[in-house]
């Protein structure tokens, strides 16, 4: 009886050639290993259950079809992150979602943004552990705009250059710095009137 191979235990550069010369199994381990990871990205920006699990499944079509696409240059979950992020994008843009925030229009009149606001020097994240910072980090993201959560994720997460984030999101550079100056502000704001409301703050 011939012996199954234990694709578990196959490094991730093997398991590319495998799936591009057409073995199910080695793609199906590549799905196994970076399923969450894919899902996860899609729900950091999408915020939305169905949509991320539908889009992380049409990111998994993409990466197979793709795959002679893949050349190493990066990570295979930093190419499957990059497909899935842009996927993502362009469902925000279908619903027509991505929005001119009221603050850009306001800058627009009275000039950048960082000229009018004091950076506060407040960390109020400083007494929680990692776990309750994620799980305060993840409530508080739920509460930013569209435009402020995926400038955020792009950057944070896909460590994505601004010109990279601009391009990606169909907008100016100067546009996606003032997105992501008010939303750290916003995220900083929402978290620290949560440890306020628990008395963990004055």
């Amino acid at each position: 009886m011939r012996k199954v191979p234990d694709y578990s235990a196959v490094d991730e550069p093997r398991l590319v050639d495998g799936a591009k010369s057409g073995d199910m199994q080695s793609f199906e381990e590549l799905v196994s290993r970076y399923r969450d990871k894919v899902y996860t990205r899609a729900f950091s920006i999408m915020r939305n259950e169905d949509l991320a699990v539908d889009l992380s499944q049409n990111a998994w079509v993409k990466a197979w079809q793709r795959l002679a696409q893949f050349h190493g240059d990066a990570s295979f979950a930093t190419w499957l992150n990059r497909i899935v992020t842009n996927l993502c994008l362009d469902e925000l843009r279908r619903q027509k979602r991505l929005r001119t925030d009221s603050i850009e229009e306001i800058e627009e009149a009275t000039g950048p943004v960082e000229n009018r606001m004091e950076i506060q020097d407040v960390d109020p994240i400083a007494k929680l552990n990692q776990k309750e910072l994620r799980e305060r980090i993840d409530d508080a993201m739920d509460k930013l705009s569209d435009n402020h959560r995926a400038v955020l994720v792009l950057y944070e997460y896909e460590h994505l250059e601004y010109k990279e984030i601009a391009d990606q999101m169909d907008t100016s550079i100067g546009t996606v710095m003032s997105r992501l100056f008010y939303a750290r502000k916003k995220l900083a704001a929402l978290l620290g009137e949560e440890l306020k409301r628990e008395g963990l703050i004055e």
